[in-house]
This record gives structure tokens, sequence and C-alpha cells, in this order.
């Protein structure tokens, strides 16, 4: 393996979350974004602050006095065979997009191993569970198309569990991080590639951060497992929790979605876990609900499918669409997950309807 590593992550938003930790072992990290967002990033780097328990105040984690490189621009112009890792970190809806389409198209046939951070698997991922009606699902992909040229051995999904936002008050290239939990990804089907993702692991796990107080662990680890079901532990949180901000008539925190009705949140829940292990997962990767629970009442604000839905958004990521649809496949149903999705499906409409007018 190469002495540094050369990854490009389309996304710089969350994407600069995991770029921040990958900096740390001196590789190059090449962001696809928008060119407000390059421009900046190229002219003053990033920055990401990250809370650290027992401090007040957070860590600022400033990109050009990591020991690796940034560098930011558009999609066009890229060849994925220059590079060892490829991140997706952009929200499901946007692989659609001029440019990005093309790109994410050039980064499926070049096989360059490529880990998804979304809370949306691929199409191509899900592939990897074997048993289901891969057509089936294609529903809740706004464009599922732009999977078709993947080979499923050669992508992975890292859960997106750490929760960041960008302060509104501040430039675009400013990333506050809320709850500090760690990535966890999948192995490849490939022992080179999954190589990749554990010297990374190594890396991160390695690091020491001097403060005034002296060196310090900090938080955000990348956590690399054998099973392909690990990272969806994060369904049940997104069910339960993300796609309950949404209500009728706008939106609520993801505290409020979770603890206004406990044995709601409670009953999607476990019935989305349970899924997950009729699916092949072990009962024991995945998170119990009380921990989930206790973690949302950090959770101040919409989650950004709500966010998304109140300004207009035609599309937004259905996991909770794809979670349904697979449940079906295995003659499963919840009835707070039907009613959740026909209202975010009625949301959805009514934004298209607005936005055709």
């Amino acid at each position: 393996m190469p002495a540094s590593l050369n990854i490009l992550i389309m996304g710089a938003s969350y994407g600069s979350l995991l770029a921040s930790k990958i900096l740390f072992g001196g590789h190059k990290v090449h962001l696809v974004c928008l060119p407000a967002e390059a421009d900046l990033i190229n002219a003053e780097g990033f920055r990401v602050r990250l809370p650290v328990r027992g401090r007040k105040d957070p860590v600022e984690l400033d990109s050009r006095k990591l020991s690796g490189k940034v560098t930011a621009g558009g999609a066009g112009g890229l060849n994925p065979a220059d590079y060892d890792l490829i991140g997706l970190a952009m929200q499901e809806p946007q692989y659609r997009s001029p440019g990005v389409r093309e790109l994410l198209d050039a980064v499926a046939k070049s096989r360059v191993p490529c880990m998804s951070i979304m809370n949306m698997p691929p199409l191509s991922y899900v592939k990897r569970i074997a048993g289901l009606d891969y057509e089936a699902l294609k529903a809740a992909y706004t464009d599922p198309s732009v999977w078709d040229n993947f080979d499923p051995g050669s992508i992975t999904l890292c859960s997106p569990d750490p929760q960041a936002i960008r302060p509104p008050d501040e430039k675009v290239n400013v990333l506050q991080v809320t709850l500090p939990t760690n990535f966890k990804v999948a192995r490849f089907d490939s022992e080179k590639s999954t190589a990749i993702l554990r010297r990374l692991e190594e890396e991160i796990d390695a690091v020491r951060y001097q403060v005034p107080e002296g060196k310090i662990e900090l938080p955000v680890h990348l956590r690399v497992h054998n099973s392909i079901f690990v990272p969806l532990a994060k369904w049940a949180m997104l069910l339960a929790g993300n796609y309950r901000c949404v209500t009728k008539d706008g939106m609520r925190t993801a505290q409020e979605a979770v603890h206004s009705d406990i044995e709601t949140s409670r009953s999607v829940y476990n019935f989305v876990n349970d899924l997950c292990v009729k699916l092949g997962a072990n009962p024991n990767d995945l998170v119990p609900f009380e921990k989930y629970a206790g973690a949302a009442q950090s959770l101040t604000r919409p989650a950004s499918a709500a966010r998304a839905l109140q300004n207009g958004a035609p599309y937004i990521e259905r996991a909770d669409k794809l979670v349904q649809l697979i449940a079906r496949q295995k003659g499963l149903s919840n009835p707070a997950v039907d009613a959740q999705v026909a209202l975010v499906d009625s949301r959805l409409e009514a934004n298209r309807r607005k936005a055709a007018a």
C-alpha cells in the first residue's frame, strides 16, 4: 500500500468530518463540492469542531494544520482511477444531478473501492444482502439507475452515526459535531480493499491531539466490521427518530419525535431491529433502544430530511420507504411505519406539485 493514500470524497459538508480524521494520517483528500465551497476550502481549508468529554470548549481542527493535504473542486475533470478509495458523502437525491451523475458512473466503472457514508444505502450495497427482490426496492430511490454500473463487491456502507451541522452564522467551511459517535463501516468483499479501511481505522485510533492541557484522544473513530449488517443499525434510529420529525404540517426535533410518544418510538425501533436480524444481522451488533433514546435527548434540531421537506425539497432520502419495502418482502409491517411513509409521500407530492406550478 502506498505511503500516503489518495482519497476522493464526494460531498464536503459531512465529508469534511471524515476528511479531518483521514488527514491525521498524512493522506491526500480531494473534496467534490459546489464552486463557492471549493474556493473557500482551497483558500482557507475547513474547520471541524469536536466536543470532547471533560472539556468545556470543543476542539477545533483546522485542516491546514493537519499532516495531510486537502483540495476541493467540482465534479468535472476527475479520473476515479487516480484514487485509492472514494467516499460518497452527499444526500442520495444529489447523485442524479448533472456532473455528479457522470462522476458517480465513472466511479462505478473504475471498480475503485467505494465507501458510502449515506443514510440511504446505495442500491448496489443492498444487493450484498442475499434473498431480496432488488427490482421491487427501486421505488425507494430518487433515481435507482445511477447505481446500475456498480459491482456490489466494490462498494461498502459506512453508517453516518456522528451527527454534525453547519452553524448557520458561520462560513460554509465550518462543521460543528453535535453527537461525536463512531463511523461504523462494513468490510469490502476484497481483503485488499478492506486493508485500506483497517489502515485508516488504526491511524485514527492512534491520534493524540495537542491542546493546552496536554495530548488528548479525540472522539469519532472509524470502526471496521466483518458483518455487512452493522451499518444498518442506523435504520432503526432513522425510522424511530429522523423521519418522525416530519409532521402533517411542519416538523419537530428528533428529541420530541422520540420522547413525545416513547412507546410508539420503541415499537418502530424494535420492529426495524427485528427486520435487520431476519436479514442476517447479529442482535449484538445492533444498538438497543434505551441507548438510542438516551442519545436522542441531545438531538434538539429537526433531522435533515424534515428540514429539506419543510424547505420545499421535491426529493429526499427515503430510507423509511426502503425499510418498509424490505419488510413487506419478509411479510412484515408496522402501522406507525406505514403511516409515517404515507405522510412523507404526501408531503413530497405537495412539494412537487408546488414546484411544477
